[in-house]
Order: C-alpha cells, then structure tokens, then sequence
C-alpha cells in the first residue's frame, strides 16, 4: 500500500469559499453577528470535485490513500478573531469528515486548527478533540504564524504552545508544521514563506529541549523539510556550536515529507535524511500543478522521482511509501487494521 502523508482539499465545491465570502464581508459590518458555518454541498457535488481531479490523479500514480486536509493556503488565520477561525476551521474540517465517508479506502483526515493571532492555542483543544473522537481524523496542521506572514506569536518551542501539545499528546496525534497564505509582500506564500515556516520550525526545534518535556510527541515538516535535509551540515554545525545535543536526537520526533519537486531533490532528501524519517507525499493537487518540460511528466509526480532511485534499498522503500506513516499516525495504522487495509508491501510489521 502507498499512502500520501500530505494532501489538501484545494478543489472544493464553490460553496465553501462564498461561506468565506459572506463570513468576511459581515467583518466590516457594526454590530454584525459572527457567521456560524452554513456550507450546503451535495455528496455528488463533492464527488464530482474529486473524481476529475485528486481521485483520478491518485488512481493514475498508484497511490492508495491520501492523508487529507483543509486547503493550507486557506486557513488565513489572521482574517478577523478566534471566533470567526472557530467558524471557518469546523466548516472546513467537517467537509474534509465527509470525503472521507465517501471515501473511507482512499482518504483519512486531518484537522485545520483555529488558530488566531496572539489566541491561546488551548483554544484549539476542543476543535482538536472534535477531530479525533467524534470524526476519525488522524493528525492536525499546525500553524507556527498565525499572523500569516508577519510572525507575531512565540516558537513552537515556547510554553505557550504547550496545551495544544498536551492534548496531541494525550490523543496520539502528530502535527503537520504546515504555513498558510502570507499578508507579507516580502515572502510570497509558497515559494518563501512555507519554506521558510519549515525551515524555521526545525531551528526551533534545535534550539529548544521540548521534546524532553513531550518525548512522544511528534512532527512532519512538510515540503522536504524547507532548505533543512539541503543544508544539513549548517545545522549540524549550528547544534555543535551552540551546544546544542546532536540532530539525531530530535528524529524520533521530527520527520520529513517528500514534496520536493525534482529529481536530484529527492536524491538529496533520501541521501541525508534517515530513512526512519521520510514519508512519502506530494501535495496533489497543490502548490506547483504544472508539467516539467525538462521530463515531460508533472512537478509533483512525486512517486515517480522514488521510483527512479534505483540504489534506495527495498527496506527503504516500504518504509517511505508504507511503513513510517503508518507508525508516525498510529491512529491510521488502527483505522486500516480495522478496515482490513493497507497490509505492508512486502509483508513487514508495523509497530506503533
């Protein structure tokens, strides 16, 4: 089985966004009440968004299951206040709860949080709990600027995050470190301000003992891991130099995505990274939708640059399309035993 630890609902029926449409527009209005979510999408419609679009190119790569989540770029957590976040994020997560009933064999969940700036991020713990329990999602996104562009609010690594932390600790969940839109003209929104978030999040990390105070407490960094797995030396040497404990010591809790969009990209990442570490994903439909002219096949066909390694051992490979996922979403692991789906490649066991 091969599973995609990172896609976003990015083709979603029109009704969602003139939700949004109608949600911001009341935010100029004195006295206004906050919009409560009032999406109406038929099952068909959402078939139909799919079926042309995410499915068909899912089923034309020979990718099982997608780990699914409301659109990145769409969070914008800084539009308005907590409660409009509030709104907006259990609009968006209960759309994502329904392809995933319609679905259940190709698609599994993972939350959008509401996030807000300088809000409390124990003001996410209901809406995570929500996810989890009564939905069946696996894991969440995690914003470390909810500011979107301007970086308002403290580390990943600060006690402020800690009751969100608590809770994804408690409930076995893992948090994609994932950016959204950018309000900052310097940092265009894909090309710099995600992978600076990623980039950002790992130093973080390195800098920080948090991982003492939650040792099972885990994370992905999307997009390859920002310029982290490309410049792993500087950060070796950062951690050298700041007395900081090797990098090997954060990659029980940290780990790597593979939407990285060229050949010699992924060499690299599969190269330095431990192989441990990487899930294989790739954004589908997401951020680069155009085809390579120098290959003459999509950006993002990410399994087709894997399948090109011939010296990636067989091991390896299971783990970066099967296994690590599997072990780093434990409740997926669950929900495909319980289905009776996604038994290992070649026979290899998953311990959670």
């Amino acid at each position: 089985m091969i599973i995609d630890c990172h896609g976003h609902y990015t083709t979603a029926p029109r009704a969602l966004n003139a939700y949004r449409e109608r949600q911001v527009a009341l935010l100029g209005e004195p006295n206004a009440i906050a919009l409560a979510p009032d999406v109406h999408i038929s099952d068909d419609e959402i078939r139909e968004s799919l079926e042309s679009n995410q499915l068909a190119i899912q089923r034309q790569r020979g990718v099982d299951m997608t780990i699914f989540s409301p659109t990145a770029g769409a969070m914008a957590h800084h539009i308005g206040n907590a409660e409009t976040s509030r709104h907006w994020t259990q609009a968006c997560n209960d759309l994502i709860h329904r392809v995933t009933c319609l679905y259940p064999d190709e698609f599994a969940g993972v939350c959008q949080l509401p996030q807000s700036p300088g809000t409390s991020p124990a003001n996410c713990v209901a809406e995570l709990e929500r996810c989890v329990n009564e939905l069946g999602f696996v894991g969440c996104n995690i914003n470390p600027d909810p500011s979107d562009g301007y970086w308002t609010d403290p580390p990943l690594t600060d006690r402020h995050w800690y009751p969100l932390y608590e809770k994804m600790v408690e409930l076995d969940v893992p948090g994609m470190v994932h950016v959204s839109c950018s309000c900052n003209p310097n940092f265009h929104h894909t090309g710099a301000h995600y992978l600076n978030g990623d980039t950002a999040a790992f130093m973080q990390f390195v800098l920080s003992d948090l991982f003492k105070d939650f040792p099972t407490l885990r994370f992905v960094i999307p997009h390859g891991g920002g310029a982290v797995p490309y410049h792993w030396g500087r950060y070796r040497g950062l951690a050298q130099q700041l007395g900081r404990p090797p990098l090997s010591t954060l990659m029980k809790n940290v780990f790597f995505d593979t939407c990285v969009y060229h050949q010699r990209g992924i060499e690299l990442l599969l190269d330095v990274i431990p192989a441990d570490n990487v899930l294989f994903a790739s954004e589908i439909v997401g951020a680069v939708k155009g085809i390579d002219p120098e290959t003459g096949f999509h950006f993002d066909d990410t399994r087709r640059y894997i399948d090109a390694v011939q010296w990636l051992p067989a091991d390896e490979r299971e783990k970066l399309f099967n296994l690590n996922v599997r072990r780093v979403y434990p409740r997926l692991e669950a929900r495909l035993r319980t289905q009776g789906l996604g038994q290992p490649i070649g026979g290899m066991k998953v311990t959670p």
